[in-house]
């Protein structure tokens, strides 16, 4: 497959009509999204491996996929992740798995002279104390939030490959970071889960008994979220539209306190239960908060959905499944 000129890239056209793509990550929370949208851009093929058909941190089991699928985009979602208590517990292998996943994916797609390449990152990545709202022009002003550190500086080292593959190579790769994600499908596992479908589960073991419901931290710490179909439409957008160096934030650009977040679900979900917070257990970033406004201006995104209709549309799937 011969390299492609960057000049095919432009703005509003259909990249994805009759390409091959290749989506890792797409049998997951966020990927099962993007790849419905995927459908609609009447590409040639898709291909999303699930982990028993091809190891991402296995080289020679990704030079094969590149060998077998030859793709011409490559959307690469395929994470391993968790809330607080996971980082903490699971630093090493989190580092590893998500470092070595992008290596392999990013040299595999140079040296096959994939067409554009497309990188979802973290939040985590950002400085612990980073001013709000997070611009990106602040991703290097610091060290991250300890307990997420090692997966987010794995992330935002994929950041620095592809701009210097992109200097060398000429290496068409963009870099996106979105903010915490939610919604129906959303991860419910306590020991993996993310922060909103955490308090879901809590409230929902709580709901039958008179127990408090006790709540990791302070409660004052702040999180924006963005509901996983914006997201998904985000990804589409950047890689129609958007070929930059430079890291994009994907958000909703509104904070809410988790003190906040969790009376708020509580009130949704209709529990009366006390909330108690264990200030033993660590907040994790003081604040969360994204400047939102290079995905509007560079590929036209902005989120579409506020935090009261996301978190109605989870509960109401979370209910039906459980």
């Amino acid at each position: 497959m011969g390299r492609r000129n960057l000049d095919l890239f432009v703005i509003g056209g259909m990249i994805m009509k009759d390409k091959n793509i290749l989506l890792t990550g797409g049998n997951g929370f966020l990927g099962k999204h993007v790849y419905s949208r995927l459908l609609k851009q009447n590409p040639k093929r898709i291909l999303s491996p699930g982990r028993k058909s091809f190891d991402l941190t296995d080289k020679a089991q990704v030079t094969n996929l590149f060998k077998v699928f030859k793709p011409d985009i490559v959307i690469h979602l395929a994470a391993e992740v968790g809330g607080i208590g996971a980082n903490m517990k699971n630093p090493g292998r989190y580092f590893y798995a998500n470092m070595i996943m992008g290596v392999n994916l990013i040299e595999e797609a140079r040296i096959c002279g994939v067409d554009k390449f497309i990188q979802v990152g973290s939040i985590c990545a950002y400085p612990k104390f980073t001013k709000v709202p997070f611009k990106e022009e602040d991703l290097w002003s610091g060290y991250p939030e300890e307990t997420n550190a090692p997966y987010g500086i794995a992330k935002k080292a994929l950041l620095v490959m592809l701009q210097a593959y992109r200097d060398q190579y000429k290496f068409n790769g963009i870099y996106l970071l979105p903010v915490n994600l939610y919604g129906p499908g959303d991860n419910f596992n306590p020991e993996t889960s993310h922060v909103i479908p955490a308090l879901i589960n809590k409230f929902n073991i709580a709901k039958n008994t008179k127990q408090p419901v006790v709540c990791w931290g302070t409660g004052k710490a702040s999180r924006e979220f963005v509901y996983v179909e914006d997201c998904a439409d985000a990804i589409i957008l950047a890689t129609e539209r958007y070929n930059g160096k430079e890291p994009i934030n994907i958000g909703s650009g509104r904070e809410i306190t988790i003190k906040d977040l969790a009376e708020k679900i509580r009130k949704i979900m209709k529990i009366e239960n006390e909330i108690k917070w264990d200030a033993s257990k660590p907040d994790g970033q003081p604040r969360r908060c994204l400047d939102v406004s290079k995905a509007e201006s560079l590929f036209g995104f902005k989120a579409k959905t506020n935090l009261n209709d996301g978190l109605d549309n989870t509960i109401n799937w979370y209910n039906m499944n459980n």
